[in-house]
C-alpha cells in the first residue's frame, strides 16, 4: 500500500512548525509504530487511535503500520497529532481519498469513545497556516479561537466519524472565515476607589502614559495592591495585533477567554514563591511564563524581596529587550515579553519603618539586609521608585472625596501615547539619540541632571530613565521640551537611589 501524508503542526513555542505525519501499513505482525522524537504522550496516541477507528465500526487495517513524524529531529508532544494519525491509517489503508487530504491541517485529541477534544495553540497554528495557504480542520471547541486568525478557513468537528464521513462524501466540513474581534473594552477596576494617594496615583499615571517601571514602598494594608490592579485600565484597549499576539501566548498554556475579553491588558500576579520556570519560562517543555503572559499588559510582583534571587535577576534582560530567550540542553526558543512591570515592597521586615507611629522595631542592619535582598541592577531597570504613605481614616472614611476615575486619566494618558507614537515609540523604549533630540534638554536643565547624578551616584542608565520619566511628564503637559520642573520631579521618584546614597555616605 502506499503511504498516506497528513498534515500538522508541532506547538513547540510560537513558531508551530509544519510536521508531516506519514503512516504506512505493510505486510507482517500486527504493530502500530510511531517514529520521530515522539514525546510519551504521542506515542500513546496508538492506544486512542486503535480504539477510536475501532468504535466507529470500522475493523483496523491488519499488519504492521508505521507512523513516522517528519521532520524527525523536531520534539513532538501532545494528543492533537491524535486525528492526522487516526485519518493517515484510514488512508493509507485505502479507506479514505487520500488526496482530499491536501492542503488541509489536522487537529484533535481523540477519546477512546472517537470524540474529539480541544488541543492547545490552536489559534498559533492557524496563524501560521494560513500564512502558508492551508485549511484548518480542528475540535469544534477550538474553532472560534482558531477563527480569530486574520484569513483563516476553519472547520469544526466533533468526532473522528465526522471527519471521516465528510472526506469520504467530499462534503460535510464548513470551512468559515473569522470574524473581526469585538471592538469593547471590558470593565476594570476604578482608580477612584483608592482614596488618598494622590503621590502615587501621579506616579501611576506617568508610568501608563509612558510605558515605565514602577516599584511602589509602604506599609502593609497602605493600598500598593489596589494601584497596581487599577493600572491596566488606564492602559489603551490592545489592538487588533497585539490582541491576536497576546492570545497566541496564552493559548499555549491554558484555555483562552471568550474573544470579547480578547482587547483587555493582560495582568499577571505570580506568588512570590513562584519557580524561575514558572515566571521565565522554559521547564521541561518549552512555555511562555508569566513575564511573556504579561506582554503588552502588567506584570505585577508584590512582596519584591520575598521573591527568589534567580528570579528577579533573570527580569533584567527582558526589562531592556522585551524578549526572553530560553536556552536548555535539548532546544532553545525566545517569546515576546514586553510588559510593563509593578512592583510592591515594605520599607522593612516589620513594614513599618519610617511610619510616624513608630511600631517599626528593625534594626538598621535588617533593614539594610532587606532591601539588598534586590540588586542594584534591578532597581537601576525600575524607573520610579514610589513611596505609598498610610492614610488617615478621614481619607478613608465614607463621603470624603474619592478623587479622579479611571476614564478620566485614561483620557490623559492616551492623549500622551499618541504625541509619543508620533515621536516612534513610547517614551520608556527610547534609544539615547532619539531621547537626547526628543528631550532636547538646555543649559539648565544639563546643570540640574549633572548634580543630580554626582549627589546620588546615578548610573548612566538611571540617567536616562529619569530623561524619560521627564518627557513623559512633560507629554501629559501638552510640553514640547523638557524643563527644570520636569525634571525635578522625575528624579524625584528615585527614591531608593536617594535613601541607598545616603545610606553609604
Amino acid at each position: 500500500m502506499n503511504p498516506a501524508t497528513v498534515l500538522s503542526r508541532a506547538q513547540f513555542g510560537l513558531d508551530a512548525p509544519l510536521v508531516r505525519v506519514e503512516v504506512h501499513c505493510g505486510g507482517g505482525l500486527p504493530q502500530l509504530t510511531v517514529v520521530g522524537l515522539a514525546e510519551v504522550a504521542v506515542r500513546e496516541s496508538r492506544e486512542r487511535v486503535r480504539a477510536a477507528i475501532v468504535k466507529d465500526g470500522a475493523d483496523f487495517p491488519s499488519g504492521r503500520i508505521t507512523v513516522s513524524l517528519a521532520p524527525a529531529d523536531l520534539p513532538k508532544e501532545g494528543g492533537r497529532f491524535d486525528l492526522p494519525i487516526a485519518l493517515g491509517i484510514l488512508a493509507a489503508a485505502g479507506r479514505l481519498p487520500g488526496e482530499r487530504l491536501a492542503g488541509t491541517e489536522f487537529y484533535g485529541e481523540l477519546s477512546l469513545a472517537g470524540e474529539l477534544r480541544p488541543i492547545r495553540g490552536a489559534l498559533a497554528a492557524a496563524a501560521h497556516a494560513t500564512r502558508d495557504g492551508h485549511r484548518l480542520v480542528v475540535p469544534r471547541a477550538n474553532a472560534d479561537e482558531a477563527r480569530a486568525a486574520q484569513g483563516a478557513l476553519v472547520a469544526g468537528a466533533d468526532s473522528l466519524d465526522a471527519v471521516r464521513n465528510a472526506l469520504q462524501d467530499g462534503a460535510g466540513l464548513e470551512f468559515a472565515p473569522g470574524a473581526p474581534l469585538p471592538d469593547c473594552r471590558p470593565a476594570s477596576p476604578d482608580l477612584a476607589d483608592v482614596r488618598g494617594q494622590l503621590g502615587p496615583k501621579r506616579a501611576l499615571e506617568i508610568a501608563a502614559a509612558g510605558g515605565h517601571s514602577i516599584l511602589l514602598i509602604g506599609p502593609p494594608g497602605a493600598g500598593k495592591s489596589m494601584l497596581a490592579q487599577r493600572l491596566p485600565g488606564l492602559l489603551p484597549a490592545l489592538s487588533d495585533a497585539e490582541a491576536l499576539e497576546c492570545a497566541m501566548l496564552h493559548s499555549l498554556v491554558r484555555p483562552l477567554p471568550a474573544v470579547t475579553e480578547w482587547r483587555r491588558r493582560p495582568f499577571r500576579a505570580p506568588h512570590h514563591g513562584a519557580s524561575a520556570a514558572a515566571v521565565i519560562g522554559g521547564g521541561g517543555r518549552l512555555r511562555p511564563g508569566e513575564i511573556s503572559l504579561a506582554h503588552r499588559g502588567v506584570l505585577f510582583l508584590d512582596e519584591l524581596p520575598e521573591y527568589r534571587r534567580d528570579v528577579l535577576e533573570a527580569l533584567r534582560e527582558p526589562l531592556e529587550t522585551g524578549h526572553v530567550s530560553i536556552a536548555r540542553a535539548a532546544w532553545r526558543g525566545q517569546f515576546p515579553a514586553g510588559f510593563q512591570l509593578v512592583a510592591a515592597m515594605n520599607p522593612c521586615p516589620c513594614g513599618h519603618a519610617g511610619d510616624a507611629n513608630g511600631r517599626c522595631r528593625c534594626t538598621e542592619p535588617q533593614i539594610r539586609r532587606y532591601r539588598a535582598k534586590i540588586s542594584g541592577p534591578l532597581l537601576d531597570r525600575v524607573d520610579l521608585h514610589v513611596e505609598v504613605p498610610r492614610q488617615e481614616y478621614s481619607v478613608l472614611r465614607a463621603g470624603a472625596p474619592a478623587g479622579e476615575g479611571s476614564a478620566t486619566v485614561a483620557a490623559r494618558v492616551a492623549a500622551a501615547r499618541e504625541r509619543q507614537l508620533r515621536r516612534g515609540a513610547l517614551n520608556a523604549a527610547l534609544e539615547p539619540r532619539a531621547l537626547a533630540a526628543a528631550c532636547a534638554l538646555g543649559a539648565r536643565e544639563h546643570s540640574l541632571l549633572e548634580s543630580a547624578t554626582r549627589r546620588l551616584g546615578l548610573s548612566a542608565r538611571a540617567c536616562h530613565r529619569i530623561q524619560r520619566v521627564a518627557r513623559t511628564i512633560a507629554d501629559l503637559a501638552g510640553a514640547e521640551g523638557v524643563g527644570v520642573a520636569e525634571l525635578s520631579e522625575a528624579i524625584g521618584y528615585r527614591r531608593l537611589d536617594r535613601e541607598l546614597q545616603a545610606a553609604a555616605g
